[in-house]
């Protein structure tokens, strides 16, 4: 009896395929995707402005500026990484007044 390799689903569940050589997850939507830049500090600073305007969770954005900050940081780029950092320090404060103002209206 031959056994065959099971192919790779182009499309699914976004987990890997058990036994598969795959590591990363399949990207199901790459609309979805939030592109970030951390080349320079223009791209930093382009990057933040972005996150903080596109329509996703807080969490999410938190998630998708660390993500900046931890690449930037392994690369050596102190000053990129400070902006992305800075970047979620503005976004929690604005989350928490937002909280704070949701408490009040209640």
């Amino acid at each position: 009896m031959v056994r065959r390799k099971k192919r790779d689903p182009r499309k699914g569940t976004g987990k890997k395929p058990k036994g598969s050589g795959r590591r990363l997850y399949t990207d199901e939507n790459p609309k979805d995707t939030v592109r970030i830049k951390f080349a320079t500090i223009k791209d930093a600073r382009a990057t933040v402005r972005k996150v903080k305007r596109v329509r996703k969770s807080y969490a999410r954005k938190i998630q998708i500026l660390t993500v900046g900050e931890q690449r930037a940081r392994v690369m050596g780029k102190k000053t990129v990484a400070s902006i992305f950092k800075a970047g979620k320090s503005a976004l929690r404060k604005a989350h928490g007044r937002k909280k704070k103002t949701k408490k009040k209206g209640r």
